[in-house]
Protein backbone atom coordinates (compact mmCIF):
# COMPACT_ATOMS: atom_id res chain seq x y z
CA UNK A 1 0.00 0.00 0.00
CA UNK A 2 1.36 3.36 -0.83
CA UNK A 3 0.47 5.04 2.50
CA UNK A 4 2.74 2.15 3.96
CA UNK A 5 6.04 3.11 2.03
CA UNK A 6 5.38 6.74 2.30
CA UNK A 7 5.11 6.04 6.20
CA UNK A 8 8.45 3.78 6.15
CA UNK A 9 9.75 6.50 4.41
CA UNK A 10 8.90 9.44 6.78
CA UNK A 11 10.56 7.51 9.29
CA UNK A 12 13.88 7.16 7.51
CA UNK A 13 14.20 10.65 7.24
CA UNK A 14 16.87 12.57 9.19
CA UNK A 15 15.13 10.68 12.11
CA UNK A 16 18.50 10.12 13.90
CA UNK A 17 19.01 14.14 13.91
CA UNK A 18 15.53 14.75 15.37
CA UNK A 19 16.48 12.52 18.70
CA UNK A 20 19.98 14.17 18.86
CA UNK A 21 18.08 17.77 18.63
CA UNK A 22 15.43 16.17 21.06
CA UNK A 23 17.29 14.39 23.50
CA UNK A 24 21.31 15.11 23.35
CA UNK A 25 23.87 12.62 21.69
CA UNK A 26 23.65 9.18 23.05
CA UNK A 27 26.13 10.03 25.57
CA UNK A 28 24.50 13.30 27.01
CA UNK A 29 20.95 11.17 26.74
CA UNK A 30 21.56 8.18 28.65
CA UNK A 31 22.61 10.52 31.49
CA UNK A 32 18.84 11.25 32.33
CA UNK A 33 17.64 7.51 31.52
CA UNK A 34 19.76 6.57 34.27
CA UNK A 35 18.92 8.87 36.79
CA UNK A 36 15.18 7.77 36.89
CA UNK A 37 14.44 4.46 34.73
CA UNK A 38 11.40 3.63 35.84
CA UNK A 39 9.77 7.87 35.36
CA UNK A 40 10.91 6.95 31.43
CA UNK A 41 8.52 4.47 31.16
CA UNK A 42 6.01 6.28 32.90
CA UNK A 43 2.56 4.43 34.39
CA UNK A 44 3.27 1.13 31.69
CA UNK A 45 5.70 -0.23 34.49
CA UNK A 46 2.72 -0.98 36.88
CA UNK A 47 1.80 -3.18 34.77
CA UNK A 48 4.93 -5.03 34.56
CA UNK A 49 5.00 -5.93 37.83
CA UNK A 50 7.36 -5.11 40.82
CA UNK A 51 10.30 -6.85 39.33
CA UNK A 52 11.06 -6.59 35.70
CA UNK A 53 14.68 -8.53 36.04
CA UNK A 54 15.03 -11.41 33.45
CA UNK A 55 11.72 -10.81 31.66
CA UNK A 56 11.72 -10.92 28.03
CA UNK A 57 10.02 -7.56 26.66
CA UNK A 58 9.38 -7.06 23.21
CA UNK A 59 9.15 -2.97 22.21
CA UNK A 60 7.05 -2.97 18.92
CA UNK A 61 7.44 0.30 17.24
CA UNK A 62 10.03 0.80 19.81
CA UNK A 63 11.02 4.18 18.01
CA UNK A 64 14.50 5.46 19.08
CA UNK A 65 14.49 2.99 22.23
CA UNK A 66 14.71 5.56 25.38
CA UNK A 67 11.81 2.69 27.10
CA UNK A 68 13.80 -0.24 25.59
CA UNK A 69 17.17 1.23 27.64
CA UNK A 70 14.80 2.30 30.72
CA UNK A 71 13.90 -1.37 30.79
CA UNK A 72 16.93 -2.32 29.71
CA UNK A 73 18.69 -0.72 32.97
CA UNK A 74 16.48 -2.40 34.99
CA UNK A 75 17.24 -5.78 33.77
CA UNK A 76 14.62 -6.65 31.19
CA UNK A 77 15.70 -8.65 28.48
CA UNK A 78 14.69 -6.45 25.30
CA UNK A 79 14.02 -6.73 21.90
CA UNK A 80 12.89 -3.48 19.73
CA UNK A 81 10.90 -3.98 16.19
CA UNK A 82 11.30 -0.95 13.81
CA UNK A 83 10.86 -0.10 10.70
CA UNK A 84 13.83 3.09 10.84
CA UNK A 85 17.30 2.12 10.12
CA UNK A 86 18.29 5.77 12.12
CA UNK A 87 16.05 5.21 14.83
CA UNK A 88 17.92 1.76 14.94
CA UNK A 89 21.09 3.57 15.05
CA UNK A 90 20.47 6.03 18.40
CA UNK A 91 18.39 3.16 20.08
CA UNK A 92 21.94 0.70 19.43
CA UNK A 93 24.31 3.94 20.58
CA UNK A 94 21.83 4.81 23.77
CA UNK A 95 22.13 0.74 24.59
CA UNK A 96 25.34 1.01 24.31
CA UNK A 97 25.96 3.86 26.18
CA UNK A 98 24.15 2.39 29.16
CA UNK A 99 26.40 -0.84 28.78
CA UNK A 100 23.01 -2.74 28.37
CA UNK A 101 22.24 -5.32 25.79
CA UNK A 102 19.21 -4.69 23.05
CA UNK A 103 18.70 -6.36 19.83
CA UNK A 104 16.93 -4.43 17.40
CA UNK A 105 15.26 -5.98 15.05
CA UNK A 106 14.72 -3.45 11.71
CA UNK A 107 11.56 -4.83 10.37
CA UNK A 108 7.27 -4.15 9.48
CA UNK A 109 5.86 -5.72 12.80
CA UNK A 110 3.76 -7.79 10.55
CA UNK A 111 6.57 -9.30 8.67
CA UNK A 112 8.66 -10.37 11.57
CA UNK A 113 11.11 -13.54 10.89
CA UNK A 114 9.60 -16.73 12.03
CA UNK A 115 11.70 -17.31 15.06
CA UNK A 116 10.60 -14.37 16.83
CA UNK A 117 6.74 -15.52 16.31
CA UNK A 118 7.29 -18.49 18.90
CA UNK A 119 5.31 -17.66 22.14
CA UNK A 120 8.85 -16.46 23.95
CA UNK A 121 7.99 -13.03 25.45
CA UNK A 122 6.42 -12.15 28.78
CA UNK A 123 5.82 -8.83 27.64
CA UNK A 124 4.61 -6.81 24.39
CA UNK A 125 5.33 -3.25 25.07
CA UNK A 126 3.90 -0.88 22.68
CA UNK A 127 3.48 3.17 23.59
CA UNK A 128 2.06 6.18 22.28
CA UNK A 129 1.41 6.84 18.31
CA UNK A 130 1.18 3.28 17.33
CA UNK A 131 -2.14 1.75 16.35
CA UNK A 132 -2.94 4.66 13.83
CA UNK A 133 -0.06 3.20 11.38
CA UNK A 134 -1.73 0.25 10.90
CA UNK A 135 -4.73 -0.09 8.57
CA UNK A 136 -6.06 -3.04 9.83
CA UNK A 137 -5.73 -4.18 13.39
CA UNK A 138 -6.47 -7.70 13.46
CA UNK A 139 -2.93 -8.98 12.36
CA UNK A 140 -1.40 -6.82 14.37
CA UNK A 141 -3.04 -8.88 17.47
CA UNK A 142 -2.28 -11.78 15.82
CA UNK A 143 1.18 -11.01 15.53
CA UNK A 144 1.04 -10.10 19.03
CA UNK A 145 -0.68 -13.18 20.13
CA UNK A 146 2.27 -15.55 18.79
CA UNK A 147 5.10 -13.44 20.69
CA UNK A 148 3.36 -14.09 23.92
CA UNK A 149 4.07 -17.04 26.01
CA UNK A 150 1.53 -18.28 27.98
CA UNK A 151 0.54 -16.04 30.90
CA UNK A 152 2.16 -13.46 28.81
CA UNK A 153 0.83 -9.99 28.69
CA UNK A 154 0.35 -7.30 26.39
CA UNK A 155 0.33 -3.82 27.57
CA UNK A 156 -0.70 -1.34 25.05
CA UNK A 157 -0.77 2.58 25.99
CA UNK A 158 -2.12 5.03 23.08
CA UNK A 159 -3.38 8.46 22.32
CA UNK A 160 -7.31 8.42 23.33
CA UNK A 161 -10.12 7.84 20.25
CA UNK A 162 -11.86 10.98 22.10
CA UNK A 163 -8.73 13.59 21.50
CA UNK A 164 -7.57 12.25 18.14
CA UNK A 165 -10.81 11.08 16.54
CA UNK A 166 -13.56 13.62 17.95
CA UNK A 167 -12.06 16.78 19.93
CA UNK A 168 -9.66 19.75 19.39
CA UNK A 169 -8.42 21.56 21.90
CA UNK A 170 -6.98 24.67 21.09
CA UNK A 171 -6.13 27.82 23.81
CA UNK A 172 -6.72 28.37 27.18
CA UNK A 173 -8.83 29.76 29.93
CA UNK A 174 -8.65 30.27 33.24
CA UNK A 175 -5.65 27.59 33.49
CA UNK A 176 -8.35 25.23 31.45
CA UNK A 177 -8.20 24.48 27.61
CA UNK A 178 -10.88 24.86 25.42
CA UNK A 179 -12.29 22.05 23.57
CA UNK A 180 -14.44 21.84 20.62
CA UNK A 181 -15.95 18.76 18.75
CA UNK A 182 -15.10 19.47 15.14
CA UNK A 183 -14.46 15.77 14.23
CA UNK A 184 -16.51 12.52 13.45
CA UNK A 185 -15.56 9.79 15.96
CA UNK A 186 -16.90 6.75 13.48
CA UNK A 187 -14.74 8.39 10.14
CA UNK A 188 -12.65 5.71 8.67
CA UNK A 189 -10.48 7.80 5.94
CA UNK A 190 -6.95 8.12 6.38
CA UNK A 191 -5.79 11.60 7.32
CA UNK A 192 -2.31 13.10 5.97
CA UNK A 193 0.08 14.52 8.89
CA UNK A 194 3.74 15.42 9.70
CA UNK A 195 5.38 12.56 11.13
CA UNK A 196 6.04 13.28 14.83
CA UNK A 197 10.04 13.51 14.90
CA UNK A 198 9.91 16.49 12.15
CA UNK A 199 8.91 18.84 14.84
CA UNK A 200 12.47 18.43 16.49
CA UNK A 201 14.36 19.33 13.26
CA UNK A 202 14.87 22.83 11.94
CA UNK A 203 12.05 23.87 9.53
CA UNK A 204 14.40 25.15 6.64
CA UNK A 205 15.98 21.53 7.25
CA UNK A 206 12.42 20.58 6.71
CA UNK A 207 11.35 18.54 3.08
CA UNK A 208 7.28 18.41 4.15
CA UNK A 209 6.40 16.05 1.29
CA UNK A 210 8.96 13.57 2.84
CA UNK A 211 7.95 13.92 5.97
CA UNK A 212 4.00 13.11 5.55
CA UNK A 213 2.55 10.35 6.86
CA UNK A 214 -0.64 8.75 6.54
CA UNK A 215 -2.54 7.60 9.43
CA UNK A 216 -6.20 5.64 10.17
CA UNK A 217 -7.78 6.69 13.85
CA UNK A 218 -9.18 3.76 15.72
CA UNK A 219 -12.66 3.59 17.91
CA UNK A 220 -12.21 2.24 21.65
CA UNK A 221 -14.94 -0.22 20.51
CA UNK A 222 -12.85 -1.48 17.05
CA UNK A 223 -9.57 -1.76 19.20
CA UNK A 224 -10.86 -4.14 21.98
CA UNK A 225 -12.78 -5.98 19.26
CA UNK A 226 -9.79 -7.00 17.16
CA UNK A 227 -7.80 -7.62 20.86
CA UNK A 228 -10.92 -9.89 21.98
CA UNK A 229 -10.92 -11.31 18.20
CA UNK A 230 -7.40 -12.95 18.00
CA UNK A 231 -7.54 -14.88 21.77
CA UNK A 232 -6.10 -12.33 24.42
CA UNK A 233 -8.04 -11.80 27.19
CA UNK A 234 -8.30 -8.06 28.32
CA UNK A 235 -7.56 -7.48 31.78
CA UNK A 236 -7.40 -3.80 32.16
CA UNK A 237 -8.65 -0.53 30.25
CA UNK A 238 -7.18 2.65 31.78
CA UNK A 239 -8.14 5.88 30.73
CA UNK A 240 -6.08 9.28 31.95
CA UNK A 241 -6.33 13.00 30.91
CA UNK A 242 -3.24 14.64 30.15
CA UNK A 243 -0.57 14.10 32.74
CA UNK A 244 2.19 15.87 31.18
CA UNK A 245 0.99 19.25 30.53
CA UNK A 246 0.78 22.25 33.43
CA UNK A 247 -2.95 23.30 32.11
CA UNK A 248 -5.18 20.10 32.72
CA UNK A 249 -7.66 18.64 29.82
CA UNK A 250 -10.39 18.87 32.68
CA UNK A 251 -13.06 16.35 32.15
CA UNK A 252 -10.95 14.84 28.55
CA UNK A 253 -9.64 11.76 28.62
CA UNK A 254 -6.03 12.15 26.47
CA UNK A 255 -4.61 8.59 26.85
CA UNK A 256 -5.69 5.41 27.06
CA UNK A 257 -3.32 2.41 28.75
CA UNK A 258 -5.15 -1.55 27.67
CA UNK A 259 -3.45 -4.84 29.36
CA UNK A 260 -4.32 -7.91 28.04
CA UNK A 261 -2.85 -11.60 28.52
CA UNK A 262 -2.39 -14.77 26.80
CA UNK A 263 -3.87 -17.85 29.23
Amino acid sequence: MKSGQQNKNAWNNNTYQSWVNRFGMPQEAIVKIKQDSVKRIGTAFKFMGENIEGKRVINLLGSNGNKAVALALLGAKMTVVDFSSDNERYATELANQAGVGLKYIVADVLQLPLDELANQYDFVFMEYGILHYFMDLQPLFQVIHRLLDNGGRMILQDFHPVSTKLITSKGTTANIRKHKVTGNYFDTSLIEKEVSHSKYLNSENIDEAAHKVYLRNWTLGEIITAIASEGLTIEILEELPNLSSEVFDKGIPKTFTLVAGRK
